[in-house]
């Protein structure tokens, strides 16, 4: 019934908009625990799904709460949120609007670019301009930074973004996503950004996340506290909370995810850990969109690599927008990242320093258990 405050305050958000001030400031109070992720319902269980949709916490409703009262954060998180659910719209409807193939260019680092990757990138460049709190933005897709000038529409956010991640999937309707990190700028706000306010280690982020375009879409996020797990319900255009994400403790599964056709020039502490994995028992699943490869692993258990090889010495995904945010909500989830035996020593990926905006690194990424023994072998051979 309406006569509860909690009742009257999830009523006032659908009723009247996440802006409400009443209906917020009640929430605001209430702790986390009490908006429940959404309850095992039947598809036609109308009251069911009614309860679910104005009981559980939404993505909105999430961003004003954690963000403590930084209104330009929640502006950007939001921009970024809505940036998500227009790219989804896109790709589901590529078939019908002959969206799929080649575009005929390729990006700053040598791919080939689709036509949804253009459309995604200037969701993400527009909609994140138009927010009003960056300063400068870095894209996949983008061969220069864009450094937004004018003082009356900038902020003090670098958001560095691969607007869609596993393009090279979409033709044949395998899922793809889209990953960020959120840079505070350090140079002076009088003045436009410079590179160096995004050419940190990734232990400066102050946010990161990705955006899974699948059989659901979602969104994933972290500010450095814990990382959580939002569904888009397309009905009401609103990402509902589904979990706090965790690693298993035990390791989980036993998967590893790789690209077994660069096995021949891999480092051989990365081979023969994968030696180990076949003959122990370790399934192997690997679907080549990052987002994917790396959303199974975080709630199912196991490793993901991409490690550094003789054609590719620093590897081949990038530092900034695929290293640094899935490197941090992995150990935001209680997982490792690493980096392997780079640039003369073994270390964490947030703490790598990218030498220029497009920069590589190494990854191995997954629970304790699995990263534990590539480190050992690594150690081992040093």
């Amino acid at each position: 019934g309406l006569n509860d405050s909690m009742a009257q305050a999830v009523w006032a958000q659908v009723v009247v908009g996440a802006d409400c001030t009443a209906g917020l400031s009640r929430l605001s109070a209430l702790p986390f625990e009490v908006m429940a992720a959404p309850q095992p319902v039947g598809l036609n269980d109308s009251n069911g799904m009614m309860k679910n949709r104005v009981g559980t916490m939404t993505l909105t409703q999430f961003i004003v709460e954690d963000t403590q009262g930084d209104q330009q954060l929640a502006l950007l998180m939001n921009a970024i949120q809505h940036a998500c659910k227009v790219c989804a719209n896109a790709i589901k409807k590529a078939g019908p609007c002959d969206l799929y193939g080649l575009a005929g260019v390729e990006n700053s680092t040598g791919d080939d670019v689709k036509k949804l990757d253009i459309i995604a990138n200037t969701i993400w460049v527009d909609t994140l301009k138009n927010s009003g709190v960056c300063c400068l933005l870095v894209s996949e897709e983008e061969e220069e930074p864009i450094i937004i000038k004018d003082a009356h529409k900038r902020g003090p956010f670098c958001v560095a973004f691969d607007p869609l991640d596993g393009s090279s999937n979409i033709d044949c309707n395998v899922s793809v996503g889209s990953i960020f990190s959120v840079y505070r700028r350090t140079s002076p706000d009088d003045k436009p950004a410079t590179v160096k306010d995004i050419l940190r280690p990734g232990t400066e982020c102050i946010a990161a996340g990705y955006s899974m375009f699948g059989a659901a879409t979602e969104l994933v996020v972290t500010y450095g506290q814990g990382v959580h797990r939002f569904a888009l319900d397309r009905a009401i255009g609103e990402f509902l909370f589904v979990e706090q994400v965790k690693f298993p403790q035990d390791g989980g599964k036993k998967i590893y995810s790789c690209n077994e056709g660069n096995e021949h020039s891999w480092d051989q502490p990365i081979r023969d850990f994968v030696k180990d994995c076949k003959n122990s028992g370790y399934s192997a699943r690997y679907v080549g969109s990052m987002v994917s490869d790396v959303h199974r692993t975080l709630l199912y258990g196991g490793i993901f690599l991409y490690p550094a090889d003789k054609k590719s010495t620093k590897g081949k995904l990038r530092v900034l927008y695929e290293g640094f945010p899935m490197a941090m909500i992995t150990e935001q989830a209680g997982g490792l990242s690493s980096t392997g035996m780079f640039l003369g020593k073994i270390g964490r990926i947030v703490e790598v320093n990218p030498e220029h905006i497009h920069d590589r690194c190494p990854i191995i990424m997954g629970g304790e258990r699995d990263v534990k023994k590539v480190l050992a072998l690594y150690e081992k051979t040093a």
